[in-house]
């Protein structure tokens, strides 16, 4: 099944419409959406490495549009949108407590959640219902976002042959690897907020 799953991405990371989907997941999990766009980003760059940069470009503006969106959210529907999605994700008990001294380290918050695992939907949300300073908001999702794709793209456009052939071999282990970093990170935001 992971054979066929991964084939089906990198089919799909090789194709026409590889950009679209990568700015539409790019887009939704900055705001609602569980899975981050690694999951596309990652095979695209293996399957086509000169539009590494490309790729970057289209999840860091996506991802921040969405983050936008998230903020909006956050800011204008907390109680009829963001509330029961903090609810999901079993954040809304924390919120509270997260939200007294979150304006004081929001630049840093985001900046952090923008480029580690943590699930970034929840900063985004959070800076519009705490009422972060939109301009500092901007400022450090372009910059968080940017750089984690950046990196991830870079790493993949320098050394891609030997990682694909990584993944290739041990899909079932680069398979768990990411489903722990992934379900770490909202355990980390369940518990740290």
């Amino acid at each position: 099944m992971l054979r066929r799953l991964y084939d089906w991405t990198m089919g799909l990371a090789a194709g026409r419409h590889a950009g679209k989907a990568l700015a539409g997941v790019a887009f939704a999990e900055s705001s609602f959406f569980p899975i981050p766009p690694d999951v596309l980003l990652i095979p695209m760059v293996l399957a086509d490495r000169a539009k590494a940069w490309r790729y970057a470009a289209i999840a860091t503006i996506a991802s921040v549009l969405g983050g936008v969106f998230g903020y909006l959210i956050g800011a204008f529907l907390f109680d009829q949108v963001a509330q029961p999605i903090l609810q999901f994700y079993g954040y809304d008990q924390q919120f509270e407590r997260f939200a007294a001294w979150y304006n004081d380290w929001g630049v840093w918050i985001v900046l952090a959640a923008g480029v580690t695992p943590f699930p970034y939907k929840v900063i985004t949300i959070a800076s519009g219902a705490t009422g972060l300073n939109f301009i500092v908001f901007m400022i450090a999702s372009i910059v968080a976002r940017g750089l984690r794709f950046v990196i991830v793209a870079g790493l993949l456009y320098w050394v891609g042959p030997p990682i694909r052939d990584f993944i290739e071999r041990r899909l079932g282990l680069v398979f768990t690897v990411f489903m722990v970093l992934l379900i770490g990170g909202f355990v980390a935001a369940r518990y740290l907020v």
